[in-house]
């Protein structure tokens, strides 16, 4: 039984993925059929990551009156209604009537999950966790390519729906197993800590500020990668865009790697471990080789370096700061983590636009170091 619940959880993630890849895979012919420029992608963007941070912050609220999978439920059905409404958008003015229920899907479940796997199993688990979201977020780009080639863009959202609607009733049929977990009654937690009194809680706030920091410079890469190829390389566009995955390749390997590790390493050493990869990873992007070789194994390295941080994080905050607290913890970290993914590589745009993209690696360090030092000094206001 407990495996199964575990194949549930895993499956909730990839869940979480899916809706993820798909505005940026169906965008450059949803942006001709709607007549808008195409940065009008950034304002659907941003709306859905905006109502993701609102959810992320009530989810400690609804951990607190419900039970885990009854917020999973509810938030993958939010999605389904997203898709859809995406799929029936005649007009880009549409698409923000449905950016509430395709953002709000995301945020709660998200937190809600985290927190259950932080604490009911292992390191290992949550790196696996974390593995099941990307599994989502790969599969999604391949059902939109397959819309455009044999349909329309819109089909890449309903038959999305469609899968997520699949998930969804597997969720439903779940419920005896949530039920039979012999520490089932702690899912409920009626005594939870809010977000303001998390917020006081020693060390807390550095966390969230080397949340932000992480997930500003993951970001970073996952939009600026292969323009950063295109500018400092001899390279053609179509090998560029390729290499744009580089980073959410090493990820991956980074957690996998992480999850067989994680138990026997500890969390806070598997950071470190996993922060001093990634520099190792910045240094061979920052190298000005004319090669464009080195700097695509160093987006690879700062990916399998970054992969284990941010799972390792989550993992840690019941341990940091108690049980009663990690929902809102928790809560509170994705919501750092959502405006940094959001604002920051915005920031960097900006930044290279005035003195080169050859800057990247440099901004890469800079939340790098914010993040271990911020961390590090977590660790000794916790004590």
């Amino acid at each position: 039984m407990s495996s199964l619940l575990l194949a549930v959880i895993y499956l909730s993630f990839v869940s979480l993925g899916l809706p993820d890849s798909l505005l940026g895979s169906g965008w450059p012919t949803m942006q001709k059929d709607f007549g808008v420029p195409s940065s009008y992608a950034g304002y659907v963007s941003m709306s859905i990551s905006f109502m993701t941070i609102v959810s992320a912050l009530i989810a400690p609220a609804l951990i607190r009156k419900l039970r885990t999978n009854h917020i999973v439920t509810g938030s993958i059905l939010l999605t389904v209604l997203g898709l859809i409404g995406f799929s029936l958008s005649k007009s880009y003015a549409m698409l923000f009537l449905f950016v509430v229920p395709y953002g709000l899907g995301a945020g709660s479940v998200d937190s809600a999950l985290n927190n259950y796997v932080a604490k009911h199993y292992s390191s290992s688990v949550m790196n696996f966790l974390h593995c099941f979201y990307g599994v989502g977020a790969m599969i999604s780009p391949y059902i939109m390519s397959l819309a455009l080639t044999k349909a329309h863009w819109n089909d890449g959202y309903r038959w999305t729906a469609y899968i997520q609607s699949g998930i969804l009733l597997i969720c439903l049929l779940s419920a005896p197993l949530w039920r039979k977990r012999a520490d089932a009654e702690d899912d409920s937690e009626e005594n939870a800590a809010g977000i303001l009194e998390a917020l006081k809680i020693r060390g807390v706030i550095p966390t969230l500020i080397a949340f932000f920091s992480y997930c500003a410079g993951e970001a970073t890469c996952f939009l600026w990668t292969s323009s950063y190829f295109i500018g400092t390389k001899t390279i053609s566009a179509q090998t560029a865009a390729a290499f744009g995955s580089l980073i959410f390749g090493g990820l991956m390997l980074g957690r996998l790697i992480s999850a067989f590790l994680s138990n026997r390493l500890g969390d806070r050493l598997l950071i470190r471990a996993g922060i001093a990869v990634e520099a190792v990873g910045i240094l061979l992007i920052f190298l000005p080789f004319e090669s464009f070789v080195p700097a695509a194994a160093g987006f690879v390295i700062t990916g399998i370096g970054m992969g284990p941080v941010y799972p390792a994080i989550q993992h840690m905050a019941p341990e940091n700061f108690g049980k009663q607290n990690s929902a809102a913890v928790i809560g509170l970290q994705m919501a750092s983590a959502y405006i940094g993914s959001t604002f920051m590589p915005m920031v960097f745009g900006l930044i290279q636009q005035a003195v080169g993209i050859g800057i990247m690696p440099l901004y890469l360090s800079v939340f790098a170091v914010l993040n271990i030092g911020l961390l590090e000094f977590a660790y000794r206001r916790i004590g």
